[in-house]
């Protein structure tokens, strides 16, 4: 468990990133594709001598096929499906730091499921940085088209981030200097 009110700080390519966490045992990233949840959950888990999961990585791992070849045989619908079981699979645990996809919250079940079960952390990018850091990854079947930044554009505008039920603990950039 942490001590309450512990100060946390990640470096990442972009400059650090301070947490302020709250006695928990058992959190949750969510944010925008390329927001650094996968990153930063790792940092986190490995900081805090908790187990990381990664929601997309398990159901790779579960499925044996990556997320393109799900959504080709599946599509998104069949995708989010397999999202929200491996959701209620992984997070009941404690002692665990979870990395959602990037569209995890966009299901009402999720959001429920995500506030009622550990200390949600919003990581935040804006589109620009988005696109820098998914340009060349091929992983991800919503950014195969034509233009990439149209499309994160209008999933950050659909995406529903926040939840009142949620003990959200937002990113916040460390001053310079």
């Amino acid at each position: 468990s942490l001590a309450n009110s512990r100060k946390l700080s990640f470096m990442t390519a972009s400059p650090p990133l301070r947490l302020t966490l709250a006695d928990t045992d058992h959190l949750i990233l969510i944010g925008p594709m390329g927001a650094g949840k996968t990153t930063i959950g790792k940092q986190l888990a490995q900081s805090l001598g908790m187990i990381f999961n990664d929601s997309d990585q398990e159901i790779q791992r579960r499925t044996g096929v990556d997320i393109p070849t799900i959504f080709d045989y599946e599509g998104e619908a069949g995708f989010r499906q397999r999202e929200t079981r491996m959701l209620d699979r992984c997070t009941p645990r404690r002692g665990v730091v979870v990395a959602t996809g990037g569209g995890a919250v966009l299901a009402a079940e999720n959001r429920r499921m995500l506030g009622s079960r550990g200390t949600v952390i919003y990581l935040h990018t804006d589109v620009a940085e988005q696109v820098r850091r998914t340009a060349h990854d091929r992983n991800r079947p919503l950014l195969q088209t034509p233009d990439p930044r149209a499309r994160l554009e209008w999933f950050y505008r659909r995406t529903p981030w926040f939840d009142e039920r949620w003990n959200l603990y937002p990113v916040a950039r460390e001053p310079s200097g």
